[in-house]
């Protein structure tokens, strides 16, 4: 078997409106297309079908275990300059969302949490290090935007 590309990733969130608010309306994440029946919006960056979903589970639903198994964070590129970076954390901060920057060499990046905690990162490449060497990208130092 090989494996040819990341297909897609899925979070389950407890209201989906209010994380299609988030992902769609704050980020800017294109809406592919929205199943009631599966609880699920899909939103697509244009390559395929669908890059990333989200699935309600419920408004009770726990808090994921930040110390526990599971998806760390999504990422999504916005750009190859610090520009975007700068721009994308005038815009957070604008929507009042906390955010932290970070520096790991290859790229720099903001973190951030949706409204269900789930982590997010917004990222701008800014070196090919990494194809000469693969440690490039375990870089990381704080970054003041």
């Amino acid at each position: 078997m090989k494996i040819q590309s990341l297909g897609h990733v899925v979070i389950k969130v407890r209201d989906r409106a209010r994380a299609e608010a988030f992902y769609a309306g704050v980020l800017g994440l294109p809406v592919a297309t929205r199943s009631d029946s599966l609880k699920m919006t899909f939103f697509a960056l244009g390559g395929t079908h669908h890059d990333f979903a989200v699935l309600e589970v419920g408004k009770d639903a726990p808090d994921a275990d930040r110390n526990g198994v599971g998806l760390s964070h999504v990422a999504f590129k916005i750009g190859d300059a610090l520009e975007a970076l700068k721009q994308a954390k005038a815009e957070l901060d604008r929507a009042g969302i906390a955010c932290g920057a970070a520096d790991h060499g290859v790229s720099k990046s903001l973190y951030m949490a949706d409204p269900d905690g789930n982590r997010v990162e917004l990222y701008v490449d800014q070196s090919d290090a990494w194809k000469r060497d693969p440690a490039a990208v375990a870089q990381y130092k704080p970054l003041v935007l």
